[in-house]
C-alpha cells in the first residue's frame, strides 16, 4: 500500500498510552462468547460417488466451457501465464489447475480485532457469527420500513457489539444512503473501528475503497501487523453463472495482495444464475469457486479465503427468492462436504427468510437456515441476524431475536457431556422412585449451567404475561433494543488512533466530490 500520512508510525494500537490505559480501566466491556468449536458430528447429504462426479463436472466446466474475467486484462495475463488458454475475455483452465492453486490457501486463520479477546478463528470446526449484510432498507415498530441512514447503521453495530453470541461486527450491515456512495465506506469503516472492539469486514463496492479499508487497518493495527496478518475479512460475490467482473476482482486483488481474507461466493438463486437441480447447481458452485479461490492465489500464494456459496431457490410463479427450503439444505451440506475436501473454511447459511415482518414465516425458515449452517459445517456465518425481506431490509427486532437465538446454536454445538457429573448416577441414587429432582444435590450444584437460557423470550403464566401487557416476541425484542441502545457505552480507544483515523477520512473526503451513484 502507498503511504498514509497518518500511517507510518506502523506501530500496533494495542500499544496504547496512558490515556489509553486508563480509558480501559474504566471502561465497560460487554459478554461476547467465543466462537463455537463444534463438538458434534456434521450431517453428509452426498456419497463419494456423488462428490466425485461433481468435481469432475466442475472441472469439465473449468476446461470447456470456462469462466469470465471481464475488463481485466491483468487477470487474463495472470490465468494466461499459469497455463490457462485464454480466449477474448474468458479463461479455460485446464483439468486439475485450478485445485492445485488452491493448495496455497490456509486451512484457517485468525482474524484479528482490536479487542485480543475478541479474536476469532475461521477454519476447522469453527462457526463465526456475523450479522446481516447489504440491506438498503432498515425497519422498526415504531419507524415501519424506511432507507438506510448512517445513525441506523451506527445503531447495528452498538447492538452487534453488545451482543453475547454475535463474534464478529460485520460489514455493511445497512446501506446508509444518507451519505455519498463514494464516501460512506469511510464512516462504515469508522463505526466498525470506534463503537466496537470486534473484528470486521472490509470495503468491496470499489478497489481504491478496498485501498482505503487497508490503510485505515494499517492506522488501527500497524503497518507491518496488517501485511503478515488478518485483520479483515471481505465478500467478494462472484457474477452467476461464471463471471468475474473487474469491481469485485480488483477488490479481491487488492485484500489478497495485503494478506486480508475474502469469501469468494458465488450469488446462487436456483432456476435464474445456476440450473433447477442440485447436482447441477452444485457443479457450478464449485466451478466458480475454484476458479475465484484459485486466482486469489495467484495474486499471492497463502493469502486467506473462504468458500463461500450463497443459494436460495426462486418461486417459480413470482420469480422471488425462497428461504429455509430442502433444495437450499441439500445444496448447502453438499457445498459444505466440497469445501472440506478442499481443506477450506466454508461460508454459508444465516437467518435466511422472505417475510417482511419478524413473524412466524420469519421465525421457521430462519431456524431451518440457522440450523442447517451448524450441521453442515460453515465456519463463517454471515447474515446471522436481523435479515428480512429476502435480504432486502435490515430489522432492529428481528437483530435482536435472532442474535437470542444463536446462543441455542452454542449450545447445541457443545455436544453431549459424558463426564462423572453429567451421568448424574449419584442424583438418580438419591431421588429413587417416585422421588422428584428439584431439591436433590446434583440439581442444585447444576442448575444454572444446565439449560440454555433466553434474554427474550417470555415463558410467565399466562395470567402474569396478560398482566404485563399481553406482549408478543416483537415488543419484547423493541424493548430490548431500547434496553440494549441506553446501556451501551463506547469501547476504549487509544486517542492518537482515534485521532489518525479522524484525520485520514477528512483529508480523503475532502479530495473528492460527493457522488451518489
Amino acid at each position: 500500500m502507498t503511504d498514509a500520512p497518518t500511517a507510518r508510525a506502523g506501530r500496533r494500537s494495542r500499544s496504547g498510552g496512558g490515556a489509553a490505559r486508563r480509558a480501559e480501566r474504566s471502561a465497560v466491556s460487554f459478554e461476547t462468547a467465543k466462537f463455537i468449536e463444534r463438538n458434534i458430528p456434521l450431517f453428509e447429504v452426498l456419497n463419494e460417488e456423488a462428490l466425485e462426479i461433481i468435481e469432475y463436472n466442475a472441472e469439465t466446466v473449468l476446461e470447456e466451457i470456462g469462466v469470465n474475467f471481464v475488463n481485466n486484462p491483468g487477470a487474463l495475463e495472470r490465468w494466461r501465464q499459469a497455463g490457462a488458454d485464454v480466449q477474448g475475455e474468458r479463461a479455460h483452465i485446464p483439468r486439475g489447475l485450478a485445485r492445485q492453486l488452491c493448495k496455497t490457501a490456509p486451512s484457517k486463520f485468525t482474524q484479528f480485532a482490536r479487542n485480543p479477546a475478541r479474536n476469532v478463528e475461521i477454519g476447522g470446526n469453527s462457526l463465526v457469527f456475523a450479522p446481516v449484510y447489504g440491506p438498503p432498507f432498515v425497519r422498526d415498530v415504531k419507524g415501519g420500513r424506511r432507507y438506510a441512514t448512517m445513525a441506523d447503521f451506527e445503531k447495528f453495530v452498538k447492538l452487534a457489539y453488545m451482543s453475547k453470541w454475535l463474534h464478529h461486527s460485520g460489514g455493511t450491515v445497512c446501506e446508509p444512503t444518507d451519505v455519498p456512495v463514494n464516501k460512506r465506506h469511510l464512516d462504515m469503516l469508522m463505526a466498525h473501528m470506534t463503537l466496537s472492539d470486534k473484528p470486521f469486514m472490509g470495503s468491496v463496492t470499489e478497489p481504491s475503497r478496498a485501498c482505503d479499508s487497508v490503510e485505515m487497518c494499517e492506522i488501527l493495527f500497524g503497518r507491518d501487523f496488517v501485511q503478515e496478518n488478518t485483520v479483515m475479512t471481505s465478500l467478494i460475490n462472484i457474477n452467476s453463472p461464471l463471471t468475474f467482473d473487474d469491481v469485485m476482482m480488483g477488490a479481491l486483488e487488492v485484500y489478497a495482495q495485503n494478506m486480508q481474507a475474502c469469501i469468494v461466493s458465488p450469488f446462487i438463486v436456483g432456476g435464474a444464475m445456476a440450473p433447477v437441480s442440485v447436482a447441477g447447481t452444485l457443479t457450478q458452485v464449485l466451478a466458480e469457486v475454484l476458479a475465484g479461490i484459485a486466482y486469489s492465489q495467484l495474486c499471492r500464494p497463502g493469502a486467506p479465503v473462504i468458500f463461500g456459496a450463497f443459494v436460495t431457490s426462486i418461486d417459480m410463479n413470482s420469480g422471488a427468492p425462497t428461504f429455509g427450503t430442502p433444495e437450499a439444505s441439500h445444496i448447502t451440506y453438499g457445498a459444505g462436504q466440497l469445501a472440506r475436501r478442499l481443506n477450506l473454511p466454508f461460508r454459508s447459511s444465516g437467518g435466511f427468510c422472505g417475510s417482511k415482518l419478524p413473524d412466524a414465516q420469519a421465525a421457521y425458515e430462519s431456524a431451518n437456515s440457522l440450523n442447517m449452517g451448524l450441521l453442515s459445517g460453515v465456519n463463517f456465518m454471515l447474515h446471522s441476524c436481523g435479515w428480512l425481506e429476502g435480504g432486502l431490509v435490515a430489522d432492529f427486532e428481528k437483530f435482536v431475536m435472532d442474535a437470542d437465538q444463536l446462543g441455542t446454536l452454542h449450545k447445541f454445538a457443545e455436544g453431549v457431556n459424558m463426564d462423572a457429573d453429567a451421568q448424574a448416577m449419584g442424583a438418580i441414587r438419591e431421588v429413587g422412585p417416585g422421588g422428584h429432582y428439584l431439591g436433590c444435590a446434583h440439581t442444585q450444584s447444576n442448575f444454572k449451567s444446565a439449560f440454555w437460557r433466553t434474554e427474550l423470550f417470555d415463558y410467565k403464566p399466562f395470567e402474569t404475561w396478560d398482566e404485563e401487557g399481553a406482549r408478543d416476541t416483537r415488543v419484547l425484542a423493541s424493548e430490548r433494543v431500547e434496553r440494549m441502545m441506553a446501556q451501551y457505552q463506547q469501547p476504549a480507544m487509544d486517542p492518537g488512533i482515534t485521532e489518525a483515523l479522524h484525520a485520514y477520512v477528512a483529508n480523503k473526503k475532502a479530495s473528492m466530490p460527493d457522488a451518489f451513484m
